[in-house]
């Protein structure tokens, strides 16, 4: 049986991901924990959960647990997750990571990181969002330049970056399949007097209102037709059982950053 920590593991993702780490059949929960001054320290994780109480209480930091897991998982925040990684590579356990908002800076860190740990990066653990990435990119590549690109994300008014880390993905994987470079065509705001649309860019634009899980549409709009391609999360199951799929096959693997494509056999599609 794979061991498991959960990083913040009294919020809204951790306690979903606690309860599918509890239903998983290769996985044990080993423990979980908060950020300091968190009230929730000290309480039972299988309670928090809403799995029934399990003896296991949350903990105040990462060091005081790291010894009783084998894989960390985190859906925190981008600066707390890189502290979290750079513990996970000191004491060689296996990490998985779902927290968007990471730069490239950092991910260039975690590639360096990972030579002494296996790591899971990925903007989006559901295996449908993983698909729509693969099937974006092959349609993009398919209708080529005659059709605009647009992506259009909506959120719960909590999240704190923008655009999701699952939209940049999808502009990353469109602009691959039109040979075209993100960071030069993402346009990412439009307001005022803008002048006609381009043929290259590709929009990416945000909703934040609610509680909407997680949205996310993808635009392809040439003459006189328009195909799109949605994802809609109606919980954040999808996500937290992605993260246990994900728990339980980086397990016994080689040092290495991995990706969702790796753990759902995707990557040469």
């Amino acid at each position: 049986m794979t061991k498991v920590i959960v990083a913040g593991a009294a919020g809204r993702m951790g306690r979903r991901i606690t309860a599918m780490v509890d239903q998983h059949p290769q996985l044990q929960l080993a423990g979980g924990f908060e950020r300091d001054g968190s009230p929730e320290i000290g309480k039972d994780l299988g309670e928090l959960a809403g799995i029934g109480k399990n003896g296991i209480t949350v903990a105040a930091t990462l060091p005081e647990i790291i010894g009783q897991g084998d894989v960390i998982i985190d859906f925190t925040f981008h600066e707390s997750t890189m502290k979290f990684a750079r513990l996970a590579a000191e004491h060689q356990k296996a990490m998985v990571i779902g927290t968007t908002g990471l730069s490239p800076a950092n991910i260039e860190e975690l590639r360096g990181l990972a030579a002494d740990f296996p790591c899971i990066q990925s903007p989006n653990m559901a295996v449908g969002v993983n698909v729509l990435f693969k099937v974006a990119r092959k349609v993009a590549s398919i209708l080529g330049d005659d059709y605009d690109i647009e992506i259009v994300e909506a959120h719960h008014r909590m999240k704190k970056d923008a655009p999701s880390g699952t939209a940049l993905k999808l502009g990353e994987m469109v602009a691959q399949g039109v040979n075209r470079d993100l960071n030069k065509v993402g346009v990412f705001e439009r307001h005022g007097i803008i002048g006609e649309r381009t043929d290259q860019e590709i929009g990416i634009q945000t909703i934040r209102a609610g509680d909407i899980v997680g949205e996310h549409t993808v635009y392809f709009a040439g003459a006189g037709e328009r195909l799109e391609i949605t994802h809609r999360a109606h919980s954040r199951d999808n996500f937290a059982k992605g993260a246990a799929l994900a728990a339980a096959w980086i397990s016994g693997k080689a040092n290495g950053l991995y990706t969702m494509f790796d753990v759902l056999g995707l990557q040469d599609l």
